[in-house]
Parts: C-alpha cells; structure tokens; sequence
C-alpha cells in the first residue's frame, strides 16, 4: 500500500464523452475545463499522488452517459490509469462503487481536490459530501464546466453564474474554491 497520508487525492468526476453533446445539454461554460484537468493529473501523477477517476453509469433511458453508449467512455484527457476507479449512478462519488470514503481511509488521506464535470451536480454533491466527512476539500473551479439551466419558470440560468455561485459556497462554507495554477505552479 502506498504512504498518501500527505497527499491530497485527486477526484476526477464525471469527464465522459457524453456532456459533449450539446445538443442534450445546451450551452456550456468554461473551455478550459479539460486543459485544466489534464495539467492537474500531470502535476498529480509527476507526484506520486493518488487520482481518482469517478464515472457516471445513468440509468436515464435518453442519457448519454448510459452504459454501453459512447457518451459512458472517458474523454481522451483520462489518459493512463486511475489509482482507483469509481461507478456511480447517483450524484456523489461517496454513493459509487467502491466505497470512496473506505479508501480513502485505508491509504489515510485526508484531503482531496474536486474537479470535473458538471460544477453545481456531481462535483458540488461530491465536494460537499467529503467536506461532511471530515475531509481537506479544495474545489477546483476553473477545472470544472456545466451547462446553463432552465428553471421551472422558464428563467434560463447561465452556466457561468451557476459556476460563480457553486465555487462561492463551496468556498466559504465546505472549504476552499482554488484555481488550477494554484495547485500546479505552486
């Protein structure tokens, strides 16, 4: 078993080829995302430090991200293996399989990185669940994107506001929203 205890995890979520269906989706915020992940796994991997690789499998039956449909694949930035991968089908990593929190312990970390795909969904639930847990958690806004949202009255909310406001609280009530260079050129 590799020492981690002074390692912070790396939690990739969700970077599958199905959210680059926009038609699905709609429009989307932040190009750099996958820039952004890609320069984290090398920082991470050039470490030593454990990655973590979360994978949404929907149950939905019009989703792309089901499995057995190219849209379940990982994008090409997923390059080499995980230390650990994890399948999911709700919304936190914490719910997937294997049990996030048990290897986490097991390698005695305790601090992770969130980053990946959708900011205020996946990456939020995930980042909000391992701060509950006890965990360091930084929230790697500019390594995340999602997509603008319609409400129920029609209301469309811009991505780069649900962007804004899910790093904000994230930031200040679950623990801290960084920036990729913060973590890549320090």
């Amino acid at each position: 078993m590799s020492d981690w205890s002074e390692a912070t995890a790396l939690i990739v979520v969700d970077v599958q080829r199905g959210f680059d269906d926009a038609v699905h989706w709609g429009p989307r915020n932040n190009p750099s995302c996958e820039a952004n992940i890609a320069a984290l796994l090398d920082a991470w991997r050039s470490q030593g430090w454990p990655v973590v690789y979360v994978r949404h499998d929907s149950k939905e039956p019009l989703s792309p991200l089901r499995p057995g449909e190219p849209g379940n694949a990982f994008k090409a930035i997923l390059e080499g293996e995980p230390d650990l991968l994890v399948v999911k089908s709700v919304h936190s990593a914490f719910y997937g399989e294997p049990d996030l929190h048990a290897w986490l312990q097991a390698h005695g970390i305790g601090s992770v990185a969130v980053c990946g795909i959708q900011t205020n969904v996946c990456c939020e639930t995930t980042a909000r669940m391992a701060s509950d847990l006890g965990y360091e958690m930084l929230f790697v806004s500019d390594a995340t994107h999602t997509f603008d949202l319609r409400g129920t009255d029609g209301t469309i909310l811009r991505a780069r506001e649900l962007a804004r406001t899910t790093s904000l609280l994230l930031g200040t009530e679950f623990g801290t929203a960084v920036y990729t260079s913060e973590l890549v050129d320090g």
